[in-house]
């Protein structure tokens, strides 16, 4: 490859990564651990609690978790960050003061090898309490990548994992964390319920929604010269949190919290109405469905489409295509998971179907046998909703 196909593939490499970096608020971490906390108040206690790729000297999650080493009664605390050299996003590193004045520091290391922290119950400076400057630090012997058998040795040390992984290595990262059997809590793209690394588990009640962020904004901290889209950048700033000379910031609508972990939030009954009374009271229904006529049936699964989660009828026993953001309620005592429609086996599209979708205009890519979910509204217009997740009534009949 020529300097100049290097060059721009570097360049490449460190625009994707940059895009990639999003360095998660205090307020979100806090919301989401309390919310463990308040369902159970001795989650951590005596826990080993690893946090990779996450440098105490930037990482909120380090320092939240250090605050809090002794009241939530931590046995460990141990966080890895990764090597300079080996991020992209990084155009220019410069060590802290706090490597730089160790005797440990090394000038060749402090690029090419990750670093490990670790806290334990031993205050070392005999100041009276157990905190972030008794972190202990030293090079690991590679990057710091978390899928190296040397971080992997420290999940399997843990007893709990909590990060915000890179978004494009999601898939990558939860199958690391099930692998070791872990307890975890970490942040992705809302629409990883959909991959098919991610939503069998979801369906075998192995992974769920967090308590908190779900449909709503979340701010995160991105390296400089990342891409922010300008309303982002000032719905980030309107939230408080402007540009500073470390960081640029954005708002993500589309992040939430994957766990393992219980929480109240997940056992509280949605409250539902009939059947005949969305029909009648619920506007959004109505206007959704071209007036209040009825519930639609799929023309190629045996399920009704309801287009809106607070519209799933109390007293229907069969299966039901509701919207992923469904997830964000989901209560397994209430309901069961059935498929998501991107797997679930349909009887195709007919050719009456596909015919019918053409002939209103519309332009979708569909074809005979289509396995996507399909139906006719009100007015008999073929329509071909969004990914729907497949859902009963806990105890019905299948």
């Amino acid at each position: 490859m020529s300097t100049v196909a290097n060059r721009t593939s570097s360049l490449t490499a460190a625009k994707a990564a940059k895009n990639d970096e999003f360095y998660t608020q205090w307020a979100d971490i806090e919301r989401e651990m309390n919310a463990y906390l308040e369902f159970d108040p001795d989650v951590f206690r005596d826990q080993v609690v690893l946090l990779p790729c996450d440098d105490p000297e930037w990482s909120n999650f380090a320092k939240f978790f250090a605050l809090h080493f002794a009241d939530f009664g931590l046995k460990k605390l141990i966080s890895t960050s990764y090597a300079p050299d080996s991020n992209p996003a990084l155009f220019s590193y410069e060590p802290t003061l706090f490597e730089l004045d160790d005797p440990k520091f090394d000038a060749t290391k402090t690029h090419a090898n990750g670093k490990k922290f670790v806290l334990e119950r031993t205050d070392l400076n005999d100041d009276g309490v157990i905190n972030i400057d008794d972190l202990q630090w030293e090079y690991l012997e590679g990057d710091g990548d978390f899928r190296s058998a040397e971080v992997t040795a420290l999940r399997d040390e843990a007893d709990i994992v909590i990060t915000n992984p890179p978004f494009s290595l999601f898939r990558e990262f939860i199958a690391w964390l099930m692998e070791g059997d872990k307890r975890f809590s970490i942040i992705g793209n809302q629409n990883a319920v959909t991959y098919s690394q991610v939503f069998p588990l979801i369906k075998a009640n192995q992974v769920w929604k967090g308590a908190t962020a779900n449909a709503t904004d979340m701010v995160f901290g991105v390296p400089k010269g990342a891409v922010v889209k300008e309303a982002d950048r000032a719905k980030a700033e309107r939230m408080g949190y402007p540009s500073d000379e470390k960081n640029d910031y954005t708002r993500l609508g589309n992040s939430c919290w994957f766990t393992n972990i219980e929480h109240g939030r997940r056992h509280e009954p949605m409250q539902l109405m009939t059947m005949a009374d969305n029909l009648k009271f619920n506007r959004k229904l109505i206007k959704s469905l071209g007036g209040s006529v009825s519930y639609q049936k799929y023309d190629n699964f045996d399920a009704i489409e309801v287009p809106h989660t607070d519209a799933i009828p109390s007293d229907f026993d069969g299966v039901m295509g509701v919207p992923i953001t469904f997830l964000d309620k989901f209560n397994p005592d209430q309901f069961e998971i059935v498929d998501l429609s991107r797997y679930a086996k349909t009887r195709g599209m007919s050719k009456e179907f596909v015919d019918d979708y053409y002939a209103s205009g519309q332009t979708g890519q569909i074809s005979v046998g289509h396995p996507d979910l399909c139906y006719y509204d009100n007015a008999g217009r073929p329509v071909v909703p969004y990914m729907r997740v497949l859902i009963r009534k806990k105890g019905a009949s299948p």
